[in-house]
């Protein structure tokens, strides 16, 4: 980057994993998609589109294929009422503790879920505590 240039960060929450037409692996779908994200910026930000001089991408199958992230689901999993608050990640697994000693949930499968970044871990990590003072 040189002076009087920027990086923004574009996250599109519900881009679909799987198109109606077309699919992520063509780069002509990608860069549509990218085109299409870039004017509705414009809207609100004029001339937004004729300043970006280069763009990276990563489609709900890319976050699958490079972090794991079943569906490309950053949330991993669904943040449905069937799957919230004590039903996260599901029903008995809400209090961040597994089945395994010493084992907890931390993740953004975890309540409150990842879009409340770093909660779940300070949830479970006070749970933790909790545990090594009832010792």
């Amino acid at each position: 980057l040189w002076i009087g240039q920027h990086v923004i960060n574009l996250f599109v929450q519900y881009t679909p994993y799987k198109l109606s037409e077309g699919s992520w692996q063509d780069p002509a779908v990608r860069k549509s998609f990218a085109e299409r994200c870039f004017s509705l910026i414009d809207e609100y930000a004029p001339h937004f589109s004729s300043s970006v001089i280069g763009y990276d991408m990563l489609t709900p199958p890319d976050l699958e294929r490079e972090f794991g992230l079943t569906g490309g689901n950053i949330f991993h999993g669904a943040m449905g009422l069937d799957s919230l608050f004590l039903m996260r990640p599901a029903k008995g697994w809400s209090d961040y503790r597994t089945p395994v000693k010493g084992l907890y949930l931390c993740g953004s499968g975890a309540h409150p879920g990842g879009g409340v970044m770093g909660a779940p871990g300070r949830n479970a990590a006070a749970v933790v505590l909790d545990d090594l003072k009832a010792r």
